[in-house]
């Protein structure tokens, strides 16, 4: 039966990744990230730098295998990159969506786990800090190497998108002068107690298989 167990974990993996991926794509427009990516970039920041680190740290603590953390923001990435393909398909230019940074993020998850010998508040504290901390600049790196997403978004309107949330150019100094800074820094501190959440979750999980 223990086969049986990890086949079903592993299937679990994948779709909770897809959904976390779904939740990236759909959340107030078909592509946030895209659209809103220069003028939230923090709270897009705090919200994938928290989405990412609940699931990973999860999953990771219930195999108890470095790697499963990367193997998760892997599922993430694919998922979008076939996305990606379906807008490409429909006739919409290569750059309509930009396709969110997890897995570096995630391997910093899991060398912690690794380095520390498979300790499990070392991976919430430092694990969760450094998930925090490095989402936001892999993903303005990201950001940077392709056309402004904002000329697209304005180029390329949604026929079903309402009024309030028309992609606006960003007002830079009005509401923060620094997007990768805050949302490291707030990144950093949120990531811990949802890392921390995440571990609760997985010792739960253990709790009902018991059962």
């Amino acid at each position: 039966m223990v086969w049986l167990r990890r086949t079903t974990h592993y299937l679990f993996i994948v779709v909770v990744a897809v959904n976390s991926t779904l939740l990236t794509i759909n959340a107030g427009d078909y592509i946030f990230y895209t659209d809103w990516a220069w003028t939230s970039f923090v709270v897009f920041s705090i919200s994938q730098s928290t989405m990412l680190v609940v699931g990973a740290i999860y999953y990771m603590l219930f195999t108890g295998v470095p790697g499963t953390a990367t193997y998760y923001a892997t599922i993430m990435t694919i998922y979008t990159w076939v996305a990606k393909g379906a807008w490409f398909g429909l006739g919409y230019p290569y750059d309509f969506i930009a396709v969110p940074v997890w897995i570096p993020s995630a391997m910093l998850l899991d060398l912690t786990y690794w380095a520390t010998r498979r300790n499990k508040h070392a991976a919430i504290i430092i694990g969760g800090t450094l998930v925090g901390l490095s989402l936001p600049i892999f993903n303005m790196i990201n950001l940077l190497l392709i056309r402004d997403p904002l000329e697209m978004a304005l180029k390329y309107p949604r026929p079903t998108l309402p009024p309030y949330m028309t992609p606006i150019e960003p007002q830079v100094g009005k509401f923060y002068n620094s997007p990768v800074a805050l949302g490291s820094g707030a990144g950093a501190v949120l990531s811990v107690p949802i890392a921390a959440l995440g571990a609760k979750l997985n010792t739960w999980t253990y709790r009902w298989m018991a059962a």
